[in-house]
């Protein structure tokens, strides 16, 4: 039983839920009060630095969600399972629980190698990717803002290959994708507030992703959105610390392994 069983649908939910908590999430983070003393990167850099404006990141993003809800639409319906009153059985709790996890290690793996590709392909990188990293300071509201080519391949497809194969329902998808959205949202923020429970739980954090997002890091820290275990047995993680700033906030520097 979910709260929106009779109002509507799992796969209504499982297109439009993702799309609603990125946007109040991200909200959330962009209403925030300046927090300077917990900033990777201080204002004066965000505006200086960064090289697409807040509205075009808007459009952007708005574009990408179009076309995922378009193929999560079609998705749903070519793989439902639904019995001739339209209810589908739903696996038990520790089964869904396995499925969002082999979801999250599929995604991950999809996203670290597509990602790597489209840095190391320098026609890729510099017609698609490059879109990206236009955001030289990331922001909660940058998180999806892609080029739609690399929207397409690397978050909408990846996305839908983790559903196939994890062998989830689509109430079960809505959890995962909520969920993955959250973190790669959180990833993007630019903060490090303390006790968020991202930071704590997973080595692939806002800092890490910080690091891929610097000059120095570009060809580092691939992995997305959850964990960072192909950066580490492929050789392209970067270690880092934390510096505490003396004008407040922190930085995220390179050290040795």
């Amino acid at each position: 039983m979910v709260f929106w069983e009779g109002y509507v649908s799992d796969e209504t939910m499982g297109t439009f839920a993702p799309i609603v908590v990125y946007w109040l999430y991200a909200g959330f983070y962009q209403m925030l009060p300046p927090l300077d003393d917990y900033r990777l990167h201080t204002r004066k850099e965000e505006y200086e630095k960064n090289l697409v404006p807040l509205s075009a990141v808007v459009k952007g993003v708005l574009l990408q969600q179009l076309v995922q809800a378009t193929v999560a639409q079609a998705l749903f319906l070519l793989t439902s399972t639904a019995d001739a009153s339209g209810v589908t059985t739903q696996p038990s709790i520790p089964v869904q629980i396995v499925q969002i996890i082999i979801a999250m290690f599929v995604m991950d793996t999809w996203q670290y190698f597509v990602h790597r590709y489209m840095h190391q392909n320098k026609f890729l990188y510099r017609h698609v990717h490059s879109q990206h990293h236009r955001l030289v300071v990331p922001y909660a509201i940058g998180a999806l803002y892609n080029h739609p080519l690399e929207g397409l391949l690397l978050d909408t497809l990846g996305g839908a290959i983790s559903f196939l194969v994890s062998g989830m329902t689509a109430r079960t998808a809505v959890i995962f994708f909520c969920f993955a959205v959250i973190k790669t949202v959180d990833d993007h923020c630019g903060l490090w507030l303390p006790g968020n429970i991202f930071h704590l739980f997973f080595q692939n954090n806002t800092a890490y992703h910080d690091i891929h997002h610097q000059l120095h890091g570009t060809k580092f820290n691939y992995s997305q959105p959850f964990f960072s275990i192909w950066d580490r047995l492929l050789g392209t993680h970067m270690p880092y610390k934390l510096v505490k700033r003396p004008e407040g906030g922190f930085e995220a520097r390179l050290k040795k392994e």
